[in-house]
Order: structure tokens, then C-alpha cells, then sequence
């Protein structure tokens, strides 16, 4: 695996959610590490994408502070928010593309927005290069979202969301739904665009095969906060109710005997 660096690529300090008299997370810590591949786990309700929504700026937090790159992450000044959307990529769980888009036009759409300039050659030439990258054949930019399987669409959507080349990418159940071979193949592109980039990669998933497949670092939320944040092997040791039955129930022993050479998914290669 590529060895990340401490410098903190987004820092988070007691970060507060509700939603009325729900409070989701109170007084969450989180660093994640310039060039690493941070898992986040936790149970059903423990605000995983509620906590990416706030560190990309799509909620607006009740307490707290988040820095992004550099950069104050609930400033509302419109230089940090463009510094913000132009370094980082974002795939949501279900894809999010415009089903009247075709993959090529879907992918074109953060180049035209944040580069209004570009030339129409250069925004397909750059689209099909994205399209490639994502592991698509070149004839899936012309295609709409419907014509797409389930894989392809997870594909189409990392697509768009390298189309600006950022440093940090931001995957919300990036294999959720996906057959175990599908998954699998999607496990080896993200480390493998994650090396060849030098991405800085917030990962989402409830799949044990992919924490352990390519995963630097795992965070686990629980009790409103990240209860635990390191190696996956200092993870499943902790003495944590939920964390015992996550990672040390028959699922976890079938995705940690592919590390230690049993059966299972294949582990990507370094």
C-alpha cells in the first residue's frame, strides 16, 4: 500500500449533527491523512454520509469545525467553497447522474462548470479519458444512465467525479449492491487510481472485504462520535460491543481469512 503522510488533508473538531430532537453526532473528532485510504464504518443511524455531507458542504453542521485542504470547510466565502469543489470528487451511493445526460455529457459537467472556457473537443476528449480511467469502454460515454448496469453506473459516476483531477476523493458505498466479482474489480480500480493519482480517498462502505482489501486506515462511528480510528488490525481487537460483533462474526472471519491467505475475495495487488 502507499504509505500516507499525518499531514491532515480534512480535520474535523467537535462536530455536532441533529436533525430535531435527533442528535446524530456530538463532539466528533476525525483527521484523515494526505494520501491514505480512511474506511468509515458504523452501525445503521450512525451518520457515516451525514458526516461526508458536512465535510463537502452539503449540510451545514450545528457545531464544530471542519477543515478541508487547507481550507475552513463551513466558510461561506465563494473563493474557499470553489477551492473546495474544484480538489475534490465525490461518488454517491446511487451514482447521482442525470438520467437525461448521456455518461459523456454527465462527466462534462463539472469541466463546463468550473471551466466554462474549454473547448468542446477538449471537454470530450477529456470526458472519454475519464470514462477510460473508470474502467468504461470508450462507446459507454454516448450511453444514458438506464442503458447501464448497476457496475457501470458506479463507474460512470467515479468518472465524473475525477473529471476535475482532484487530490480528494469522497466514495459513499461505492460497492453496495455490486456482485462479489463486480466488487471485487471495483476494490482493485479504487487503489489502483488511488496510487497511480495520488488520491487522498474518504471511503464509506459496510463491506468487510473492502476494508481489508484496501483500506490504510478504518474510523468507526458509534455513541454519536468516532470511537477509534487505525489499522484494521488494531480495530477488530477493540473492546467495543458493536465492533466485536461487526468485525468478529462469521462475515469478518470470511473477509480476514483473505488477508491471511484463506478464501474469499481477492485482495487487490499493491
Amino acid at each position: 500500500m502507499t504509505p500516507a503522510d499525518d499531514t491532515p488533508v480534512i480535520r474535523v473538531r467537535g462536530l455536532r449533527n441533529r436533525f430535531g430532537d435527533q442528535i446524530v453526532h456530538e463532539d466528533l473528532d476525525l483527521d484523515v491523512r494526505r494520501g491514505e485510504i480512511l474506511g468509515v464504518v458504523g452501525g445503521s443511524g450512525s451518520g457515516k454520509s451525514v458526516l461526508m455531507r458536512s465535510i463537502i458542504g452539503l449540510r451545514e453542521p450545528d457545531a464544530g469545525t471542519i477543515e478541508v485542504l487547507g481550507v475552513n470547510g463551513r466558510s461561506r466565502d465563494e473563493a474557499d467553497r470553489q477551492h473546495i469543489e474544484r480538489n475534490t470528487g465525490v461518488l454517491f451511493q446511487d451514482g447521482a447522474l442525470f438520467s437525461s445526460l448521456t455518461v459523456g455529457e454527465n462527466v462534462q459537467v463539472p469541466l463546463k462548470e468550473h471551466h466554462p472556457d474549454l473547448p468542446e473537443t477538449l471537454l470530450y476528449e477529456l470526458a472519454l479519458l475519464k470514462v477510460k480511467l473508470s474502467g468504461l469502454p470508450p462507446d459507454a460515454l454516448d450511453k444514458l444512465p438506464s442503458q447501464l448496469s448497476g457496475g457501470m453506473r458506479k463507474r460512470a459516476g467515479l468518472a465524473r467525479a475525477l473529471a476535475l483531477d482532484p487530490p480528494l476523493l469522497f466514495l459513499d458505498e461505492p460497492t453496495a449492491g455490486l456482485d462479489p466479482i463486480g466488487a471485487a474489480a471495483f476494490d482493485r480500480l479504487t487503489r489502483t487510481l488511488q496510487q497511480a493519482l495520488g488520491l487522498t480517498v474518504f471511503l464509506i462502505t459496510h463491506d468487510l472485504d473492502t476494508l481489508y482489501a484496501i483500506c490504510d486506515r478504518v474510523a468507526v462511528l458509534a455513541e454519536k462520535r468516532v470511537i477509534a480510528v487505525g489499522p484494521i488490525a488494531e480495530i477488530e481487537r477493540l473492546d467495543h460491543p458493536w465492533v466485536q460483533e461487526y468485525f468478529n462474526g462469521p462475515r469478518g472471519r470470511a473477509a480476514r481469512g483473505v488477508r491471511e491467505g484463506g478464501t474469499g475475495r481477492p485482495r487487490p495487488a499493491p
